[in-house]
């Protein structure tokens, strides 16, 4: 069974990442747009101050118009770092204007790390999460490394600490997906089309 579920979620993976690369210019152009406004709308967002984002990459939904709208409401932005020390895990570095990039392993631009732009993950108001697919019921499917569900564990377990809300193109939806007992459901997801809504 457990083989089974994982070539199952491997094969949604391969199956979704297609659709969003597939998508063109003006489709990513137009899918950012109203995303945008879904964001500025949502009260988890409206209410946060320490806003944790990513950079975009692999056809996913365009993060910088996000960035800069928290940048001109005077939100601090936070991107990922791969813990240098911590396997598996990530940390949140302040990102500004004059922040420094670098690929990480996987080829991924992150700030360069600093202990001064550190802040630890549940002290952030809201992590904005990226995610390969999602289904109905507001469970998340990554790519496969478990590093935000290692990051979120501790609010999904206690209710305490940086909201998860996921970031997807309407085509990332799917059915059902496929879980393991490690996954973190999402209590809130948004997309082009969609403001999505769970009690977790």
């Amino acid at each position: 069974m457990q083989a089974n579920t994982s070539s199952l979620r491997n094969e949604l993976r391969k199956t979704t990442r297609a659709k969003r690369q597939s998508l063109t210019d003006d489709e990513q152009r137009h899918a950012a747009t109203d995303l945008l406004s879904h964001f500025q709308q949502a009260d988890s967002i409206l209410n946060a101050q320490r806003i944790a984002l990513y950079l975009s990459v692999d056809g996913e939904l365009d993060t910088q118009p996000l960035i800069e709208h928290c940048w001109r409401e005077g939100k601090d932005v936070y991107l990922p770092v791969i813990h240098p020390f911590s396997k598996g895990h990530l940390l949140f570095l302040h990102y500004h204007h004059k922040s420094t990039l670098v690929p990480n392993r996987y080829g991924i631009l992150e700030p360069k790390l600093s202990v001064l732009d550190v802040l630890p993950a549940y002290q952030l108001d809201v992590i904005c999460t990226p995610l390969v697919a999602f289904d109905k019921s507001g469970q998340r499917l990554g790519m496969g490394g478990g590093y935000y569900d290692r990051t979120l564990a501790p609010w999904y377990e206690s209710g305490r600490g940086a909201k998860p809300i996921g970031i997807a193109h309407d085509c990332q939806q799917v059915d059902d997906l496929p879980v393991e007992a490690w996954d973190v459901p999402l209590p809130e997801i948004l997309t082009p089309s969609k403001h999505w809504k769970w009690a977790i």
